[in-house]
């Protein structure tokens, strides 16, 4: 079915409309009208080709909330009128280890993208949700329980939300622990929102002072100014886990010895280029740890949207019309939102 979208025909070209073909829903497939959809750094990366692969016409967009319009005669989960998500993924093989303990993200025969992965259907590869619908196998469809006045600010906890809980579940964030959030972006906003609350002694770690009061708004309970030398030493040896947002390169030396024995630095931005390699013995002499997390699974990506559903908690967004959105990647760039922003895909059809 003919579906108005925005993407790319080329890396550098802007944004354009767009229209593309749907399939008709199978046995197993939800039909979504899409109702908002986030705009994410990996977005922009893809677009203008910063990552290798990228396969045009792109549509991209993988913080997806909506409303089912039909659902496939196999589909039982599922109903017309249901309030609905998609993340980043809308296939996995199935059967393979990663997949059979719901860790779809780490599937070995490589997981299928919601935007830019190979799919037998034209062009070839899939499309996101810069476009008014969508339509995904029920296994990759996500329940959403908030009230329908949050559901934009909820699209961006379908990747930067659950990039975060993810590694915070994993490494046991909650009471009695010392969490530390590197940078205050859109995956940062959610770490220190996601931290709070989960009952953690949350640290937000900033390079600039007038982030400050914004971090303890988001529900830091303290700041430190990375460059402060003091300030940073005061620190050391005290955090179980601190969780780095960051997507540049920059020296990890800094975070490591601020963990305690046992403690862990996990990443969970690409940076353009490698970053400077770490002082090992502050590894050795601690036992600990530089990790790396991805996104999260379908079952652990639900939880992460009832927990939020049961606080409160979405992301802080700046709406916009879909035909703004080589703007808003030039302002991303720049940090030039607070957080995230999500395109309002009623503006499609303009």
């Amino acid at each position: 079915m003919k579906t108005k979208a925005y993407g790319a025909v080329a890396g550098d070209k802007p944004l354009q409309a767009l229209d593309i073909e749907r399939r008709q829903p199978g046995p197993h497939d939800v039909q979504i009208e899409i109702a908002y959809c986030g705009v994410c750094h990996s977005d922009l990366h893809t677009v203008r080709s910063e990552w290798a692969g990228t396969l045009y016409p792109c549509v991209p967009g993988h913080e997806i909330v909506g409303h089912v319009s039909a659902v496939g005669s196999e589909v039982t989960g599922f109903k017309v009128g249901d309030t609905v998500g998609v993340g980043c993924l809308v296939g996995s093989c199935q059967h393979c280890a990663s997949c059979g303990e719901g860790l779809e993200q780490f599937c070995e025969n490589g997981f299928t993208g919601t935007y830019n992965g190979k799919t037998p259907e034209a062009p070839g590869h899939t499309l996101g949700g810069y476009s008014q619908r969508i339509v995904v196998n029920d296994r990759f469809v996500l329940k959403i329980r908030h009230p329908q006045e949050q559901l934009a600010a909820v699209a961006p906890l379908l990747c930067a939300g659950i990039t975060t809980y993810s590694p915070l579940r994993h490494w046991g964030a909650g009471p009695g622990r010392k969490v530390g959030i590197v940078g205050i972006g859109g995956l940062g906003h959610m770490g220190i929102k996601l931290a709070h609350a989960m009952g953690a002694h949350t640290v937000a770690f900033t390079t600039s002072e007038s982030k400050r009061r914004d971090a303890l708004a988001l529900g830091a309970d303290e700041v430190v100014i990375s460059k402060d030398a003091d300030g940073m030493a005061r620190h050391g040896g005290s955090f179980d886990l601190i969780l780095d947002t960051v997507a540049a390169s920059h020296d990890l030396d800094a975070y490591t010895r601020l963990l305690k024995r046992d403690g862990t630095l996990c990443l969970v931005g690409v940076p353009e280029h490698a970053h400077p390699s770490p002082n090992v013995a502050q590894l050795i002499f601690g036992r600990r740890s530089i990790a790396g997390s991805l996104i999260g699974g379908i079952a652990e990506t639900q939880e992460m949207l009832d927990f939020c559903a049961e606080r409160g908690i979405v992301a802080d967004i700046e709406m916009i019309p879909v035909q703004q959105i080589d703007e808003a990647y030039d302002r991303m760039q720049r940090s030039d939102v607070k957080y995230r922003f999500v395109i309002d895909n009623a503006s499609l059809a303009a």
